[in-house]
C-alpha cells in the first residue's frame, strides 16, 4: 500500500500523498492507521525511493 499511496508523488502529481484527491490513504488517515504527513518531507517518515 506504501507504493500506491507514494505513487503520485513519485511522479510529480501531488506534493503529498494525501493532496491526492483519489487515494485511499484518505481513509488510511481517517482509521488512524497513517498520519497525514506520511511520506512528506514535513514529517519523519519522508525518505522514500525506489
Amino acid at each position: 500500500m506504501d507504493y500506491i499511496h507514494f505513487n503520485p508523488v513519485k511522479h510529480g502529481l501531488a506534493t503529498r500523498a494525501v493532496e491526492w484527491p483519489y487515494s485511499s490513504i484518505h481513509r488510511y488517515v481517517r482509521l488512524g492507521w497513517l498520519c497525514a504527513e506520511w511520506a512528506s518531507d514535513r514529517g519523519d517518515e519522508g525518505a522514500f525511493g525506489d
